[in-house]
């Protein structure tokens, strides 16, 4: 099927896609600063370099696309053009999910993931949710992993 745009407005669409400061990430880092956790943003020195970083509480959190991340919920959908490029290009970004979080594990920190669908969509879950999920995983400190998605 042929795209409905040009290239160059293509271009344009794709270049206007936010990698940071994403409407979900904003909901996020602003609720859990209101409950009052402190974090760091983009721990450029850890792998992947996640979102939010919590030093004090030995996590860091990642909040994920479901398209750019290949999540499997009612907002991803494979592209119909191009289909090659982007199979190699989303199973290479979920490759890339799966090996940091074990080397995030591995050195001792407690991983943590909010995907879109969670704060999007018609199966998203009450914005307090969400930030209670969160709030009650960083407090936990025994549990290592955190995975909020919507219904």
């Amino acid at each position: 099927m042929a795209d409905v745009v040009t290239p160059d407005v293509r271009r344009r669409m794709m270049a206007s896609i936010r990698g940071a400061d994403t409407k979900p990430e904003l909901f996020i880092r602003h609720g859990l600063h209101r409950m009052g956790f402190r974090f760091r943003l983009g721990g450029r020195s850890l792998p992947g370099k996640p979102d939010l970083v919590f030093p004090k509480y030995k996590a860091v959190l990642f909040v994920h696309g479901c398209f750019w991340h290949r999540h499997c919920c009612h907002l991803f959908k494979w592209p119909a053009s191009r289909s090659d490029f982007w199979r190699e290009k989303l199973d290479s970004n979920a490759g890339r999910d799966a090996r940091t979080s074990q080397e995030l594990l591995q050195s001792g920190w407690r991983v943590g993931v909010v995907w879109e669908c969670a704060l999007k969509g018609r199966k998203k879950l009450p914005p307090h949710d969400v930030l209670s999920a969160c709030r009650d995983w960083l407090q936990a400190p025994s549990i290592t992993t955190l995975e909020v998605y919507g219904q």
